[in-house]
């Protein structure tokens, strides 16, 4: 099994304009197959897509990003406690909110990061062209979804079309969720502070006013992304340590909470028959 690294500079999403940091152009990827399941992951800046060749259902979950839902030829149902269940051909699905989701047919899931987007409190269905205009952008047209050549940036220029473009975020504030999310991911978060030349409690006053989300819940975000990407050729327990886990328990209730599924159900299991596709 081999992962790609994207070895070009990224491109800024949606134009030159971007205020928010850099998605590569490509990815680090893999794909798994095992008869006829086929798992497709892409994860490089801000964003991460995961795409499944069955329908899947996933437990009641909270995700600190935005997910978008893209069934491939089927719909997705969205579920929270209290309120009508919805359908549509897909969904755009707010940061923190909590709910259970499934999709009636192969899919692939887009996730942003919380700032990329207007703060939006409830789902936006989306309608069937808005859907296929998402996969193009992402290079999916097919019924097998995308490969690991997924552009990411065209994925969310177009999503920000759709959704709107967000407000621009306080500097010191992009440079701690920066720090704590991809460069420094173990740095204490009074060191953040100090770094970016804030109190702490006005850098986490800052960071609720800007993303709403707080910086821990954003580091094991970031760790569980890590975690997904180093799955392929690995054991769980190591795919946790990688990404900075204190042990595979951990993880694993990680990606409980903002999943509502469990690491292994993410990937292939390796039995005899497993293959795994190369990316290059």
């Amino acid at each position: 099994m081999h992962d790609s690294r994207g070895d070009e500079k990224g491109r800024q999403p949606g134009g030159s304009d971007n205020l928010h940091g850099t998605m590569l152009r490509s990815p680090r990827a893999w794909a798994l197959e095992q008869n006829d399941r086929r798992v497709v992951c892409a994860s490089a800046g801000e964003a991460m897509m995961f795409a499944e060749s069955h329908p899947f259902r996933v437990g009641s979950h909270r995700l600190p990003a935005w997910k978008v839902v893209l069934p491939l030829g089927g719909h997705a149902g969205i579920f929270r406690p209290g309120q009508p269940a919805l359908s549509a051909p897909g969904l755009i699905v707010p940061p923190q909110l909590a709910h259970a989701c499934a999709v009636t047919s192969s899919y692939v899931a887009l996730f942003v990061d919380a700032w990329l987007l207007p703060s939006q409190p409830e789902p936006i269905l989306l309608g069937v062209d808005e859907v296929r205009r998402l996969l193009a952008a992402l290079g999916s047209t097919g019924s097998d979804g995308p490969d690991t050549g997924v552009d990411l940036a065209a994925g969310y220029a177009e999503l920000r079309a759709l959704a709107g473009r967000p407000a621009s975020l306080d500097p010191r504030v992009a440079h701690a969720v920066r720090l704590c999310t991809s460069c420094d991911p173990d740095m204490p978060l009074a060191s953040v502070a100090e770094e970016v030349g804030l109190s702490a409690p006005r850098m986490r006053a800052l960071v609720g006013r800007d993303v709403g989300i707080t910086l821990t819940r954003l580091r094991r975000w970031g760790r569980l992304r890590v975690a997904i990407t180093s799955l392929p050729g690995r054991t769980a327990a190591l795919a946790a340590a990688t990404a900075g886990f204190a042990d595979q328990a951990h993880l694993t209730r990680t990606a409980r909470d903002f999943t509502g599924r469990t690491p292994s159900s993410l990937r292939c299991a390796a039995p005899y028959g497993f293959r795994a596709r190369p990316t290059v």
